[in-house]
C-alpha cells in the first residue's frame, strides 16, 4: 500500500477529530441543548442519569448533512 494514501487518510481522520471537538465545544455553549424534550434525566439522592436522545438525533442529522456534502464534493471530481 502506498504511504501517501495512508498519510491522507490519517490527516482526514485527524481533521475530522478536530472538527468534531470544535462542534462539541460550540454545542455545549448552546443553552437549550440540555433541556430538549426527549432527553432523559433521572435524579435520585446520590445518582444522576442523563441520556440525551433528542440531542443525539439532532447531532446525527447535522453530521449526516455535513458528511454528505463533503463526500459529494470528493465523489463529484
Amino acid at each position: 500500500m502506498n504511504f501517501s494514501i495512508i498519510a491522507k487518510i490519517l490527516i482526514f481522520i485527524g481533521a475530522g477529530i478536530v472538527i468534531f471537538g470544535g462542534f462539541m465545544l460550540l454545542f455545549s455553549k448552546i443553552p437549550f441543548v440540555k433541556n430538549l424534550p426527549g432527553n432523559i434525566k433521572i435524579e435520585k439522592d446520590n445518582f444522576t442519569f442523563y441520556f440525551p436522545i433528542a440531542t443525539c438525533i439532532i447531532l446525527s442529522i447535522f453530521l449526516t448533512i455535513i458528511l454528505n456534502v463533503i463526500l459529494w464534493f470528493f465523489i463529484k471530481k
